[in-house]
């Protein structure tokens, strides 16, 4: 008998959900036995359900292919299979909401890739390496949903993870302003280029509620917990422009950055490559050796070189050098259906499982 965590997937077919069964494939703590997927789906083979919209590089793993899909909104029959669930349903957010507390409700874990509770005041919004002490919020979300061991975590946008670690690493020297433009891949839009011929050769200005989020999320990352919520920190003043470009993976950020104490470029190189977290304290399967690297190359970081670094876990940043009118300014990568969206949520559920929130039923 298998000793790893039985989880599901809410939203295996779609490419989150697929980026998810195949980063938890040969998973040392975690083994997918459940696939839920909406009504169309349902009752079909994995394998079948998907058809010829397989987006991973990778194969499909056999392990999964004759798991037969069943119906996401069956909330009291999926969980009975599964110890917690990782969720990228497809739905409308208030949708979304409820769903993941009816299945919080069955004393389940959520680990949500979803925006719909990330401003939840008492769901916590993780990246382990940054803010780890916030998981604590989840006592007081377990007393408002009346449950033991049920609870919703979720992990931030992909947008922030390219300049949100860095302002993290550079906290004492209290950053108060920041302009960021992010030039967001077409997988962020759950696409391929097969999926989006007219991305081709082309950018879009503008991707839907995401300038709202880049601007908002890190705030809430870098606040505290008070009284059983998450309060947002009030600094640094976080301005965005977010575009679409014709890349597939890997989400790149051009970022200004105003210190209210000026320090050197060698002192923020030096707290960026050493900066690291509970993840890498713990030695958690999926984390990161390094979390930040600095590339001293004018050309780097790029997508085609840099986007898979440390398995697509790790941040990379490159051109760092004092501005005119900011202090520094400087271009971060990070992937963003890896780090940002599925091995995000699963470093997040390594966290809560090294700390007790994540148990066999």
């Amino acid at each position: 008998m298998s000793e790893k965590l039985k989880v599901g997937i809410l939203g295996g077919t779609g490419m989150v959900g697929q980026r998810f069964i195949s980063l938890l494939e040969n998973h040392p703590w975690f083994e997918v036995v459940t696939i839920a997927a909406s009504s169309r789906s349902a009752g079909k083979r994995y394998e079948d359900a998907v058809g010829d919209r397989w987006k991973m590089t990778t194969p499909m793993p056999e392990a999964v292919r004759d798991i037969i899909v069943m119906n996401v909104s069956e909330v009291e029959e999926v969980a009975k299979t599964v110890d917690f669930v990782f969720s990228a349903v497809d739905m409308t957010k208030d949708e979304i909401r409820a769903i993941e507390e009816a299945y919080a409700k069955t004393e389940t874990p959520v680990v949500s890739n979803n925006s719909a509770h990330r401003w939840t005041p008492d769901v916590p919004m993780i990246i382990p390496e940054i803010n780890p002490e916030h998981i604590e919020v989840i006592e007081a979300q377990k007393k408002r949903l009346g449950t033991k061991r049920g609870f919703i975590a979720v992990k931030p946008n992909c947008s922030i993870q390219s300049y949100a670690p860095v302002l993290a690493a550079w906290k004492e020297f209290e950053p108060v302003e920041v302009v960021a433009t992010t030039y967001q891949a077409i997988s962020g839009a759950g696409k391929t280029f097969k999926d989006w011929p007219e991305m081709e050769g082309n950018i879009i200005p503008y991707i839907g509620g995401e300038e709202e989020k880049s601007e908002q999320e890190p705030l809430r990352i870098l606040g505290k917990v008070e009284n059983g919520e998450i309060i947002k920190a009030s600094l640094p003043v976080i301005t965005t422009q977010c575009i679409r470009v014709p890349v597939l993976n890997g989400h790149t950020a051009a970022v200004f950055v105003r210190f209210k104490n000026k320090p050197t470029k060698e002192q923020l190189i030096e707290k960026m490559i050493r900066f690291k977290g509970v993840p890498q304290e713990l030695k958690l399967p999926s984390a990161p050796g390094q979390f930040i690297r600095y590339l001293e190359e004018d050309n780097r970081p790029q997508v085609t070189l840099d986007v898979d670094y440390e398995n697509g876990m790790g941040i990379s940043i490159g051109r760092l050098r004092e501005d005119v009118i900011y202090d520094y300014k400087f271009v971060g990568l990070s992937h963003n259906t890896v780090r940002g969206a599925a091995g995000g949520a699963v470093l997040c559920a390594e966290l809560l499982k090294a700390k007790g929130y994540i148990n066999a039923k």
